[in-house]
């Protein structure tokens, strides 16, 4: 026996390579590590993922293409790499650009930096957070719809634009009033830029998520497109049942209640204490109204 396992050790452990791991080599495996998982959020949350089902498509079909030495399509194939490159650039430009925005989001060195005063501060005051509550439920419980964006860390200047510039205090009775039917206003977003409305009508990207339940109307795509591309909270009332419901982070969570509400305006109130939250989504609802 001794001499069996003498002769597996000579044979096999003493011939094993075991490599020296330093502390850098395990800080490299880590920041690989978090790197790729972040790539496949990415992918999974974008239309990115659909891009690479339809490569490896075709990477099969090449691959098959060089087993049995079709020399024409492995010919049309190699031309076509770089035009499928500048392809794919163009085409997944919104979700590369927002893929940057997070990337600058995570603010690395200033979370580490204890001289970076930037992210200290109140975004809104108690008076602002209040009201949107009172006027979100308040339209709810008369069925009056409402899309409400609040700004954070990303500017919305290029949807603002695109409304009527307002530039007043936040208040219950000016959102109410301001989505009351048939007044001039009523169509479109409202951004709320600290304790200011910034403007008003205005119009938002609509998501073309695939996995959007069909139940959903306008508006709550509107927010659901709104919260892919930026990092705001998007606040939604339904014309048609009254629900409120919020978008954020390409999320949606509905039927929230008002201290629900709250707590997510006030998870966002405060540029220090900000953390992620991540959401499901809920049961399918009736037809939202547009």
């Amino acid at each position: 026996m001794e001499q069996w396992m003498k002769t597996f050790f000579e044979n096999y452990i003493s011939r094993m390579y075991f490599p020296t791991v330093h502390l850098t080599d395990i800080i490299e495996i880590c920041i690989v590590a978090v790197i790729s998982y972040e790539v496949m959020l990415w992918i999974k949350n974008t239309k990115a993922w659909m891009l690479l089902k339809g490569l490896a498509v075709l990477g099969i079909f090449i691959l098959i293409a060089a087993i049995f030495k079709m020399h024409t399509i492995l010919f049309l194939a190699k031309g076509s790499i770089n035009a499928l490159v500048v392809g794919t650039v163009v085409v997944f430009q919104p979700e590369l650009r927002r893929a940057l925005e997070k990337l600058g989001e995570k603010s690395l060195l200033g979370n580490i930096n204890p001289f970076d005063k930037s992210k200290e501060g109140q975004r809104f005051s108690d008076e602002t957070l209040d009201g949107i509550v009172k006027a979100c439920f308040d339209m709810g419980s008369v069925c009056t719809g409402a899309l409400i964006v609040v700004e954070r860390a990303i500017r919305l200047t290029e949807y603002e634009v695109t409304g009527i510039e307002m530039d007043c205090k936040v208040s219950s009775q000016i959102l109410i009033n301001i989505f009351e039917h048939n007044t001039p206003l009523h169509d479109g977003a409202v951004i709320i830029r600290g304790d200011r409305i910034a403007s008003a009508t205005c119009y938002l990207p609509l998501s073309d998520n695939m996995q959007i339940s069909k139940d959903l109307g306008t508006r709550h795509r509107a927010a659901l497109g709104m919260s892919e591309v930026s990092d705001a909270l998007i606040i939604v009332v339904s014309e048609e049942t009254g629900q409120v419901s919020i978008a954020m982070g390409g999320n949606l969570e509905r039927e929230v209640t008002p201290e629900e509400l709250t707590r997510w305006l006030a998870q966002i109130q405060y540029r220090a204490s900000e953390k992620k939250r991540f959401t499901i989504w809920k049961g399918r609802q009736k037809n939202e109204k547009v």
